[in-house]
């Protein structure tokens, strides 16, 4: 019996996603072409360490990607 890989669903910046396979957040951000520095991540509206990038996204997570912004 082989097993059948369920897709995994997320949203980035509001735009949904599916992935076929597992992907750690920090290979996310690659495959979206997403830059990888000086970036903040919040999942389900909570901040993610860049310490935790290499954990696999879940299904479901509300990803946003932040940039800072410098203003006067």
């Amino acid at each position: 019996m082989t097993a059948t890989s369920i897709p995994i669903g997320v949203t980035v910046n509001g735009q949904d996603h599916e992935f076929a396979e597992s992907l750690t957040v920090r290979e996310l951000l690659e495959r979206l072409e997403l830059p990888t520095q000086g970036v903040a991540v919040a999942i389900d509206g909570a901040v993610f360490s860049k310490s935790r990038w290499d954990e696999p996204v879940g299904r479901g997570w509300e990803i946003e990607v932040l940039t800072a912004v410098q203003g006067g």
